[in-house]
């Protein structure tokens, strides 16, 4: 998002939020628009036309998928139905408006935007005749939606899925470039959270426009925080008031978000390491300068996000989860991960990392408690890494924190049976506590060029180069 979209989408919620009624489908219709508006260009252009409304497609179905019998009601679900295609429509017919301001203008025929809604909602129809969900759907649901958040963070494999489908309709697929589909990655999380409680009988009922508002939350879609369907339902219909604290304490988030995003994050960025720097700068004291430059700049740039996200859903009256607390000051990497993108590590903790952990230990031959842990920290951050994309860097990446953290792991182990360690005076807990905090952030730090560099060679020579080896 730009400067110029916070402000209309900040007016936009305040304009919502002066609603008495409608003002779940108001919310509802905005949040819509929103993910068409700050889609972003890319080849081929037909996607950013049809990302959306896949996105708004796999939500109507995850509903119909996860909903009671009683909440699927017509009376109480036509409204959210009218108001998702009355968008997409709005949006389709731009190719006759020509406003490239409201949208791209070059998009797909009416007659086929109206064909694939017509089977959205045929598709609807079938899955409201099942009763109750089997658990191989919920399964078959979950693979799927997993298969393609894997697509998409494959480059390669989406690519050569693009060209088959050019293929096949005897045309060229042309070059394919800055291939993304925004937000995907946190609504996935967002549906792969519904699902997987409602198939343990943890999920309330809810009706569309509802459980919509939930996953396009248009403050929290394309970059966080992920937050859980029966809290954001309180607030939704619950909204906190808007009195003079609220307005402050929004105005205040708003503030420092865009400080952090538009000041001090791309004010970094013109120094920060880059594969360009890296390959070109040959001091060890320059590659450490812009290397901490980049650590900070990832840092404002996503807390940045975070703050204007809770800033304008404060607006709207609903209280988002925090996502970050001060994690470069945390004396270890275990806090550091309780601290940096809180609402992604707790998700990957209460679905991933728990339940493999009580498998583990209930088998009839269970490991020890010290491979334990390392398997199953390293494969949830290796997950973690994936989940930012399907690359040999990502997975170094994951690899590193979790052999860092189950370091983190056995020292505190360690420490816990010998007192003498954790400094004793105070003037030795201090010290111990602020080295933590040195080690902790030049770890993290570090760490990053397996993020960031496209070659994890590339950031180990990098890596080399920091502590002066040629």
């Amino acid at each position: 998002m730009s400067a110029v979209q916070v402000a209309i989408l900040a007016v936009a919620t305040v304009l919502v939020n002066l609603l008495k009624q409608g003002r779940s489908l108001a919310l509802l219709g905005v949040s819509a628009l929103a993910i068409f508006w700050l889609q972003l260009y890319q080849e081929p252009v037909n996607l950013v036309f049809w990302f959306p409304v896949l996105t708004l497609a796999l939500t109507v179905i995850s509903w119909l998928l996860t909903s009671t019998p009683e909440s699927r009601s017509w009376k109480g679900n036509w409204g959210a139905v009218l108001v998702l295609s009355g968008v997409v429509l709005f949006i389709a017919l731009n190719r006759y408006f020509q406003i490239p301001y409201i949208f791209i203008t070059n998009t797909p025929r009416v007659q086929l935007v109206l064909a694939v809604l017509f089977a959205v909602i045929l598709g609807g129809f079938v899955l409201v005749r099942i009763k109750v969900p089997s658990r191989v759907l919920f399964m078959l649901a979950v693979i799927a939606l997993v298969a393609l958040l894997a697509l998409m963070k494959t480059p390669s494999a989406m690519e050569g899925l693009i060209e088959a489908v050019a293929g096949l309709r005897g045309k060229e697929a042309g070059e394919v470039v800055g291939l993304a589909w925004l937000g995907f990655s946190y609504v996935a999380f967002r549906l792969l959270h519904t699902i997987l409680d409602r198939r343990a009988g943890r999920l309330p009922p809810v009706q569309l426009a509802e459980y919509a508002n939930y996953v396009i939350f248009f403050p929290s879609f394309t970059a966080g925080p992920i937050d859980r369907l029966e809290r954001f339902i309180r607030d939704l219909n619950e909204p906190v008031a808007l009195d003079q604290d609220g307005w402050t304490e929004a105005g205040t988030r708003l503030f420092f978000g865009l400080l952090k995003k538009f000041i001090l994050a791309d004010g970094l960025a013109w120094f920060a390491l880059t594969d360009v720097f890296a390959v070109s700068v040959r001091s060890a004291g320059w590659m450490w300068l812009m290397l901490y430059a980049y650590s900070l700049r990832i840092y404002f740039d996503f807390s940045g996000y975070t703050d204007i996200a809770i800033g304008l859903g404060r607006l709207l009256g609903v209280r988002l989860p925090e996502n970050f607390n001060a994690p470069y000051l945390k004396p270890n990497l275990t806090q550091f991960w309780n601290s940096w993108h809180m609402t992604l590590t707790q998700w990957f903790r209460s679905y991933f990392f728990n339940p493999l952990t009580r498998a583990m230990r209930s088998a009839k031959k269970p490991l020890p408690q010290p491979l334990m842990i390392l398997f199953a920290q390293t494969a949830t951050m290796v997950l973690i890494g994936l989940w930012h994309g399907v690359t040999p860097g990502f997975l170094a990446w994951g690899l590193w924190h979790g052999a860092g953290l189950f370091v983190h792991n056995r020292w505190s182990d360690w420490i816990r049976a010998h007192p003498f360690a954790r400094g004793g005076t105070p003037w030795g807990v201090a010290v111990i506590k602020f080295s933590g905090m040195f080690i902790t952030f030049h770890y993290v730090t570090i760490g990053w060029l397996f993020f960031f560099l496209p070659d994890p060679r590339m950031a180990w020579d990098v890596m080399l180069k920091l502590f002066g080896v040629p």
